[in-house]
């Protein structure tokens, strides 16, 4: 019923021409779980569109995954398959656990509707994974008292902020940070220097102008072209765009330093499972461990810190997705559930 609305939905309020793109395009498809294509509207009035699946053999209400994504301007709908470990990952899940799940796609990215995502600030992103989770409640197939957050990369270290105040069985955050912007940029621009082959003298130099440029940037608020505008003798460090970094705007990121994650994960007693392979070098240890012990001090033994040996940022060792992962993160939200009943 919910689908065949979807469509009606679909007919009646999209203009012609779009509805043909919509329906030409690929779509994903699942051995053991259907898509429903859907809307969320966020309190900036755009439609964001959402990708709900429901298991094909569904007996009554089930548990539900949401997911919160990832930093860079790619959609979270994969119907080419598993291109990359991300997809594998979320594809994996949806086909293997046997529950819900709902994703979105950030403002501007494929289908949804807003402010191109290379311009877009984080509080819009983040009210977007906001709506899309209140707009589970409309399904009559998803047992609200059995939610999930799995929160990807960057997505990981905020998703408490999606969920707010609701109660949710456990937390996810799979490559994630739990500190400043700030911290977790000095020590990734550190690594990266040295990866390039430069000395310690060389990287010590560096990391010095970097510690006051992303003072400048993230803290003060300046875009890096204004930075170099101002201390021209530091031109050659920076490597990225005038206006933002890592294909974001500078507002982007200085609105992720204000937050206090600190602050969001003392606040969380529901069961946590981070997860960060000692091959990441996108988030460090000290980035994804933060949200462990952050989360133990106030509730111990609440939280769970695994590190697979070899695995990548995008969960793969060598040249192949780790599947042992997804067994580990279905395993881990099936105790919970059985310890929660």
């Amino acid at each position: 019923m919910l689908a065949r609305m979807t469509v009606v939905f679909l007919l009646v309020i999209l203009p012609p021409l779009f509805l043909a793109a919509w329906q030409s395009q690929p779509r994903e498809h699942f051995e053991n779980a259907d898509v429903l294509y859907d809307w969320a509207s966020n309190t900036r009035g755009d439609q964001l569109r959402t990708f709900v699946t429901r298991p094909k053999k569904l007996h009554g209400k089930v548990p539900v995954l949401f997911f919160v994504g990832w930093l860079s301007c790619d959609s979270v709908e994969y119907p080419q398959g598993e291109t990359d470990g991300f997809g594998a990952m979320l594809l994996r899940l949806i086909d293997q656990s046997g529950y819900a799940t709902v994703r979105v796609d950030k403002p501007g990215i494929g289908e949804s509707q807003g402010t191109p995502c290379s311009k877009a600030d984080f509080q819009g992103e983040l009210e977007g994974y906001q709506s899309a989770f209140d707009s589970m409640s409309k399904y009559d197939f998803i047992d609200l008292d059995r939610i999930f957050v799995m929160g990807l990369s960057n997505g990981g270290g905020f998703a408490p902020l999606v969920s707010r105040q609701h109660r949710v069985r456990g937390f996810i955050a799979a490559g994630s940070w739990g500190r400043t912007w700030y911290e977790h940029m000095l020590e990734n621009e550190r690594l990266r220097l040295a990866n390039a082959g430069k000395t310690r003298a060389e990287v010590n130099d560096a990391v010095k102008v970097f510690s006051q440029f992303y003072d400048l940037y993230l803290i003060q608020g300046q875009t890096p072209g204004e930075i170099i505008g101002r201390h021209p003798q530091w031109k050659d460090y920076w490597y990225d765009s005038p206006e933002g970094q890592y294909g974001r705007p500078a507002a982007f990121y200085q609105q992720l330093q204000a937050l206090n994650l600190g602050e969001v994960w003392q606040k969380v007693d529901s069961p946590v499972l981070v997860l960060r392979g000692t091959n990441d070098t996108i988030m460090s240890r000290t980035d994804s461990a933060a949200i462990a012990e952050t989360v133990n001090r106030v509730h111990p033994g609440k939280a769970r810190y695994l590190e697979p040996d070899g695995m990548s940022h995008d969960f793969m060792v060598g040249n192949k997705f780790y599947g042992e992962l997804v067994s580990t993160i279905l395993d881990w939200m099936k105790k919970q559930l059985a310890a929660n009943n």
